[in-house]
This record gives structure tokens, C-alpha cells and sequence, in this order.
């Protein structure tokens, strides 16, 4: 393995742990702080099934993870997805239906040469 690969491998290792540490986080306090039941289809969880139970960020801010809970609900794992792909859907759509170019920069389309260069 190079050297830029080595380095690159921890910097991803590494922003998977803290995602993985600040998931953790807001996830046991929405589990605390709300009852076990999806928000959309209400289903009901336990210790047995709460795997399927996520932390859905309502203004789908991942880093806006306020103690009273106000932008987390509580969804079934498929209710979940459900919700990510009515984002995915409606992203190059304006209120009126017409479809809008959606950006296409990669920031890190360069990645191996920036990290070259440091």
C-alpha cells in the first residue's frame, strides 16, 4: 500500500468512528427521550427488534443534534428509507414540477493529488 493510500485509509477510518461516536450519542438519547414506535407507521419496538428503530434528522442536518430531541423522530428502519428517497426524488424539482439542473462538482475529484501535494 502507498503512502498517500495509508493516509487516506486512516482519514476515512477516522471520520467513520466519530460519525459512528456522534451517532451514538444523539441515538441513545432519542431512545430515552421518546417512546419505541415508528412516527410514521407506528409500529412498536422492544429490546429484541430496536436494531430496526433509527434517529431520523427532520432538517436532515446530521450535526444539529439539539439535547430536547426537537429535530430527531424515531422511524422503522424502512419508514426511514422511505423518507431519504422522497429527498432523493424531490432534489431537481422546483415547487412548480419543472426539472432544474442538479450541480454536479465533486469537491473531491482531485483528492489523490491534493493529498499529494501536502
Amino acid at each position: 500500500m502507498t503512502k498517500d493510500a495509508s493516509r487516506l485509509d486512516k482519514i476515512v477510518l477516522e471520520a467513520r468512528r466519530n460519525a459512528e461516536i456522534r451517532a451514538q450519542g444523539y441515538r441513545e438519547q432519542a431512545l430515552k427521550l421518546f417512546p419505541w414506535v415508528c412516527g410514521r407507521c407506528a409500529r412498536t419496538f422492544d429490546h429484541k427488534n430496536l436494531q430496526l428503530l433509527e434517529v431520523h434528522h427532520k432538517n436532515s442536518n446530521h450535526d444539529d443534534n439539539p439535547s430536547d430531541g426537537s429535530n430527531w423522530e424515531l422511524l422503522c428502519t424502512y419508514c426511514h428509507e422511505h423518507e431519504h428517497s422522497k429527498l432523493k426524488d424531490s432534489r431537481g424539482r422546483t415547487e412548480s414540477g419543472k426539472t432544474e439542473t442538479i450541480a454536479t462538482f465533486n469537491p473531491f475529484a482531485n483528492l489523490k493529488d491534493m493529498l499529494k501535494n501536502k
